[in-house]
């Protein structure tokens, strides 16, 4: 199989996939009680290509991780359907479960909460190993399997860390325990939940560079998931923008980062640190026009039309009553917004934006 039909392979896919959480309340309202729900996720379609980062990109309470936990199979779904390599995937626990996660595995975003603070790193990476049914026939096979799982993170020499605890070591190098324990079961896909959030913005660079050195020796697929847009631009080679529990925009990153169509998307990468902004300089009356003003909203009752509708300053009048479906821009670029209804037929995809 050659790299670029590796490349082009679909190894997981999310169809249609929205999860809804029941809003659990007290009282004798029954009704109220199993009507009420916090939409967290709701129609979201995405594929996860082998040897090909795919960002999903949000601020806080988008529905993000929700994403992951659902691809995870660590939540139920509420409606849609997983596929892994073509396959619908039944939710389940025991073996069934344990094959999928042979070939999905999660990431968390804090790699301190993730291990376990009591044990080692080595019976972290040697039960996940045995889990697995990749830990060898005996003790010299495992201490091999062991030295090569943190070589391949990086870890090296892997004796000065293999029986230290999680407290002993620097948040860059528990992160990088956390992502050898995926390895350990020899997956297709890594999804990974803001990796490098909770780490310090020195070493943050280092730990996707070993991602993204993993995805092209093991030819991974990886979901990314995080608010910080320019590093999706570095890191991905596709870009997700969600709002809402919505994906509103998607396509190649450097096209997204840096034409984004969604006001939305437009908002996120106005709102990153500008260096050639002058501190104290007041924004330009036009600049401040496009910021958008107001709160994302409550997902027990989200807004009708467009969910970004009440903070949108190029909002219309049907954006409110009419929920716009997915619009086709130049270079594979799409965006979810009535702004692009006509663009395609106007042949100036771009320009419909201004208006």
């Amino acid at each position: 199989m050659t790299e670029q039909h590796q490349q082009d392979t679909i190894v997981l896919e999310a169809r249609g996939v929205t999860k809804h959480f029941p809003v659990r309340r007290t009282g004798r309202d029954v009704v109220a009680r199993s009507r009420r729900s916090v939409h967290a996720v709701d129609d979201v379609w995405l594929q996860l290509r082998r040897g090909t980062v795919t960002a999903l990109v949000g601020e806080s309470g988008s529905g993000k991780s929700t994403v992951a936990r659902l691809l995870a199979q660590l939540y139920p779904l509420t409606k849609g359907e997983i596929q892994l390599d073509g396959t619908a995937v039944k939710a389940g626990r025991g073996r069934s479960f344990r094959r999928y996660v042979r070939q999905v595995q999660l990431i968390f975003q804090d790699p301190f909460a993730s291990l376990n603070p009591v044990h080692t790193v080595r019976y972290h990476l040697t039960r996940a190993l045995k889990i697995h049914g990749r830990a060898g026939t005996g003790d010299a096979e495992l201490e091999t399997n062991l030295a090569a799982l943190l070589e391949r993170v990086q870890l090296t020499p892997p004796q000065r860390f293999l029986d230290k605890f999680p407290h002993e070591l620097s948040g860059g190098q528990r992160q990088r325990v956390a992502i050898a324990r995926a390895l350990g079961a020899d997956p297709k896909v890594l999804l990974a939940d803001e990796p490098v959030s909770m780490l310090d913005v020195s070493i943050r660079l280092g730990v996707l560079n070993l991602l993204k050195d993993l995805k092209d020796r093991l030819h991974l697929a990886i979901l990314y998931i995080t608010h910080d847009i320019a590093s999706a631009r570095y890191f991905a080679d596709t870009t997700l923008v969600m709002y809402a529990g919505r994906i509103v925009e998607g396509g190649d990153s450097e096209t997204v980062t840096q034409h984004p169509a969604h006001p939305y998307t437009q908002l996120l990468i106005a709102s990153a640190p500008d260096p050639d902004r002058v501190v104290g300089e007041p924004q330009r009356e036009e600049a401040q026009e496009e910021t958008g003003s107001g709160e994302p909203p409550s997902l027990i009752a989200p807004p009708g039309g467009c969910r970004f509708h009440p903070r949108c300053p190029k909002a219309m009048e049907r954006c409110s009553t009419e929920l716009p479906p997915r619009f086709d821009l130049a270079d594979g670029q799409w965006a979810a917004c009535w702004l692009y209804e006509n663009a395609k037929d106007n042949g100036n995809e771009k320009e419909a934006v201004s208006r």
